[in-house]
């Protein structure tokens, strides 16, 4: 009993409070009252709901407007992102659909200015790719020509080479045969003058001995010996003059045989001399001609490397040009499509900003 009525103490004191408090709101919400219904409160609280009815019916005919105009462009445009900001522009604060159209506006510029830019690149490199290949064509086709005439001049020389060591080789033996037939001649004419003075000095000896003879039996007999002068043998048949006949002949021989080989050693001299010249002459140009091939042969090689690498670099712009056109030909194609349905988004999106800055939107409520 002592608690119950302790805490019915308690709880008494607690209601008396809250009564008092009650009491104390009741005053003054009835005091709050007073002053709301009041004429003067109820000419402000009209005007007050009247700007905020209108500004509500604004917002909402703005909202409207610009999801009309994002609708509208969406239907040609097809771009997801229009439809993205029509579910913002129903729902979201106005100064979100702002900043969003913004950035979807520069967005598209950025898009429009990077095609271009890319429409100039890829033009670009097709020019220059186009111009690389010409030149690469006309470097390729000069240096397959210098390398024709390279293998020609090569073959030509190889050619000349040959022939000039044949030529050579056939000099020397010519030389060396004309020297073995001039060591025979000499031989021969050797022989020759030897067996003349031998039959001049045989028969030089028997014609003194005949001469002897006859000059002891003359003088002996004390008469001339009856034979006529001997002049030559067609006029006299006597042994005297034919000896002496023959004795001439052997000295014409040797006579001869003597100019004979002096004719013949000048030739000979001439001939070796000549030989030489153009052996040496030969050898000459056969060296020149040997140099001219080696450095042929090395223009050939460079040559070819030259055009080797001719052809890599008009294969590579054959992939460049490849690789252009897998990524040029849809905007090169579709650059005024794109850019005009660029300018299409950017003017809608535009259309839109200018509604919700304040912009007259009765236009767009009244389009379909």
């Amino acid at each position: 009993m002592a608690t119950v009525k302790s805490k019915c103490e308690n709880l008494d004191a607690e209601y008396a409070e809250r009564t008092k408090t009650r009491q104390t709101e009741l005053e003054g919400v009835n005091k709050a009252l007073s002053f709301l219904t009041s004429d003067e409160a109820h000419d402000l609280f009209t005007r007050s709901v009247a700007s905020s009815f209108l500004q509500t019916n604004e917002q909402a005919a703005k909202r409207k407007a610009v999801t009309a105009i994002l609708r509208r462009a969406s239907k040609h445009i097809k771009d997801p992102r229009f439809a993205l900001l029509q579910a913002r522009a129903n729902s979201a604060v106005f100064d979100k659909v702002v900043k969003d159209i913004q950035v979807m506006v520069d967005k598209l510029v950025k898009e429009k200015d990077d095609e271009i830019e890319l429409r100039d690149y890829c033009n670009n490199q097709f020019q220059q790719n186009r111009l690389g290949t010409e030149k690469g064509n006309r470097d390729k086709a000069d240096l397959e020509a210098k390398v024709d005439d390279l293998a020609m001049t090569i073959k030509t020389l190889t050619q000349d080479i040959k022939d000039l060591t044949t030529a050579i080789k056939e000099a020397q033996v010519e030389m060396k045969r004309a020297g073995e037939d001039r060591e025979k001649e000499n031989k021969e004419m050797q022989i020759t003058v030897a067996d003349q003075r031998a039959t001049q000095k045989l028969l030089n000896g028997a014609l003194k001995a005949l001469k002897n003879v006859y000059s002891f039996a003359q003088t002996a007999s004390g008469r001339q010996p009856e034979f006529k002068k001997y002049e030559k043998n067609k006029k006299s048949g006597g042994v005297i003059g034919m000896i002496e006949e023959v004795i001439g002949d052997a000295q014409k021989l040797e006579a001869e045989a003597m100019k004979a080989e002096e004719d013949n050693q000048t030739t000979y001299e001439d001939f070796v001399k000549d030989t030489n010249t153009a052996i040496e002459n030969m050898t000459k140009d056969k060296t020149n001609k040997s140099e001219n091939n080696a450095k042929a042969r090395t223009e050939k090689v460079e040559t070819e490397t030259e055009r080797d690498e001719a052809d890599g670099t008009l294969a590579a712009l054959e992939k460049s040009t490849t690789d252009l056109h897998g990524r040029c030909d849809f905007t090169i194609k579709n650059f005024d499509l794109r850019q005009s349905t660029r300018d299409d988004e950017i003017g809608a999106l535009k259309q839109a900003m200018s509604i919700f800055g304040g912009a007259s939107f009765i236009q767009f409520l009244q389009k379909p």
